[in-house]
């Protein structure tokens, strides 16, 4: 019994950089568990692809963690994994197309007759099929206002604009969207 004791006084603390170690880790978890929802929803109505946004999101979260000593300090960490998921779902957005129009390239004109490529999935409605055919900051823009309800102050700064600039992606953005839509149903 005495060499049970002897064991437990013969403990000591865990060092104090490894309990802050431990903290910061309980506060990215509880920082994934509530922005990867979010940051999914952006990054699908950006791509159209909820395949491609999981992947995308879990990207940004990765890149969150792996500064989290830095990110973590910031006022809003999630100001900058919104940004960093927009970036990488526009870069995805790109390629997709590159790859696609090399694609067809390839298939040469007289191969693709009768024959339809999509470069997405199926849209998740009318409405953001047409945020899909938007450019990136105006698509960014009306993602961040409509799914996560972001003041134009909020996506100047998830965006890195100005709030006057945010206000021009947001309006161009509705007003492209009021032609898509009108111009679909008429």
């Amino acid at each position: 019994m005495r060499g049970v004791y002897a064991r437990i006084d013969n403990m000591t603390e865990p060092p104090v950089h490894d309990l802050l170690r431990n903290a910061q880790n309980l506060d990215f978890d509880a920082f994934y568990r509530r922005e990867l929802p979010a940051m999914v929803a952006l990054a699908a109505a950006i791509t159209s692809s909820t395949i491609a946004a999981e992947d995308l999101a879990q990207e940004a979260l990765l890149r969150a963690y792996n500064r989290w000593d830095e990110i973590g300090a910031y006022d809003k960490p999630g100001a900058w994994v919104r940004r960093v998921t927009i970036n990488l779902a526009l870069t995805n957005r790109k390629r997709v197309g590159a790859e696609l129009k090399a694609r067809l390239r390839l298939l040469g004109s007289d191969r693709t007759a009768g024959h339809t490529v999509e470069a997405h999935p199926p849209r998740f409605d009318d409405v953001w099929s047409a945020v899909a055919k938007l450019p990136g900051q105006q698509r960014a823009a009306v993602a961040l206002h409509y799914l996560e309800d972001r003041s134009v102050a909020d996506i100047a700064e998830i965006l890195d604009c100005s709030e006057s600039t945010a206000r021009v992606h947001l309006h161009r953005g509705r007003n492209a969207l009021a032609s898509l839509l009108l111009g679909a149903t008429a």
